[in-house]
């Protein structure tokens, strides 16, 4: 077991002590900074940084997860295109959070479909709790909330991880369908909160940028593969509402990449006049796929709904929706097959931004997108 490890919450990050005599509104308001005053709509360095507490890591079903703790704070919910900020409640305990990944790859699985149940000495305190999915620039992708606890003592922890709504590609194809369960044992302690790391960032904070990852020797890090690792050939990388669009297409589309929950049908596809060259059969189609991925960390962006526009000679040849999918190489990412060729003009739009909770420092970026145009170059 590996209860109780403290993870620094970035590589400057240093342990702050809070005098026990201090009431519990004091100390949670010297843990919840002020706002930044005139945040960008952008990515930002927030008003401090923090650690969190691991509990364990088990199995569940094809995934494997992490359950960790941080002191209770602020976040932002997303609803369309508007944000609900969620603040501190005044009988929180703590910020229960759970990182999903594939063990056999170290893919980090974006997922909506997270409950907790926490008893303790068989009194159920949260039964089947969603845990919202969220993005943090300690932590990257995650799933947590806000939860009240009894005081210090033993607390049990069942995590259930939903089936993934999102398409699966590649080796993945057949994976992540079943819900799966893991057991842990939190031992919690108040006091312990003194211990965790906590900076204020006065000089830093709502400067354009982000804090450094976490280092977290039992987790994997939730990155995009970097552009030159994605498989196929790169058509380019772009920016817009703050969020990073790196493109490539696969001339062999991956196991699976025709299912999805909509089906095909929702895109239309014509071959430019004259060219003979798609007739619309998918052997004639390569993948387009779109990794929507943070600036600074690389974290993928989740939860989006993004459609793309290939045009040929003045001819719209692909017309259709980039469904959310995961995949071990692309990870996780937005792809469609598509007719894509040398010299092709390429868009991608983004019709609804990511409805992935926001930790600070993320909750004012990825809203404001303008089309993002590429032209194919071989």
């Amino acid at each position: 077991m590996h209860r109780r490890r403290f993870l620094a919450a970035g590589a400057a990050a240093a342990s702050v002590g809070l005098a026990g005599c201090r009431s519990l509104f004091q100390t949670r308001s010297a843990r919840s900074p002020p706002l930044v005053e005139d945040r960008p709509d952008a990515v930002y360095v927030p008003s401090h940084s923090e650690g969190m507490a691991m509990v364990d890591t088990a199995d569940a079903g094809d995934y494997r997860v992490a359950l960790t703790y941080a002191r209770p704070h602020r976040f932002w919910l997303v609803n369309g295109d508007r944000t609900n900020k969620v603040e501190i409640g005044g009988a929180d305990s703590l910020h229960l959070m759970t990182t999903v990944w594939d063990p056999e790859t170290g893919v980090v699985i974006p997922s909506g479909a997270i409950t907790a149940t926490v008893t303790s000495g068989g009194e159920s305190l949260a039964s089947g709790k969603t845990l919202w999915p969220m993005l943090s620039q300690n932590m990257g992708v995650h799933a947590g909330d806000n939860l009240q606890l009894d005081g210090d003592g033993t607390y049990d922890v069942e995590v259930a991880v939903g089936p993934l709504s999102a398409r699966r590609t590649g080796a993945f194809r057949d994976r992540f369908g079943e819900r799966g369960t893991a057991s842990f044992t939190l031992e919690f302690e108040q006091s312990a909160f003194d211990d965790l790391p906590f900076q204020r960032l006065p000089e830093r904070q709502g400067d354009r940028g982000a804090l450094d990852p976490m280092d977290m020797e039992m987790l994997p890090v939730s990155e995009a593969p970097a552009v030159a690792d994605l498989p196929g050939t790169v058509i380019g990388e772009e920016t817009s509402g703050d969020a990073v669009f790196a493109v490539t297409r696969l001339d062999s589309p991956p196991a699976g990449a025709t299912d999805s929950e909509s089906g095909d049908d929702e895109s239309t596809e014509t071959a430019a006049d004259g060219d003979g060259s798609d007739d619309g059969d998918n052997g004639n189609r390569s993948y387009l796929a779109v990794s929507l991925r943070t600036p600074h960390n690389r974290y993928p962006v989740p939860m989006a709904a993004l459609s793309a526009t290939v045009t040929r000679d003045g001819n719209s040849v692909f017309e259709g929706a980039l469904p959310s999918t995961v995949d071990p190489e692309l990870g996780y990412h937005y792809g469609a097959l598509a007719a894509v060729q040398p010299d092709d003009e390429l868009t991608i739009s983004v019709d609804t931004p990511p409805q992935v909770a926001r930790h600070e420092g993320y909750e004012t970026a990825f809203f404001e997108f303008s089309d993002v145009s590429l032209t194919v170059d071989e």
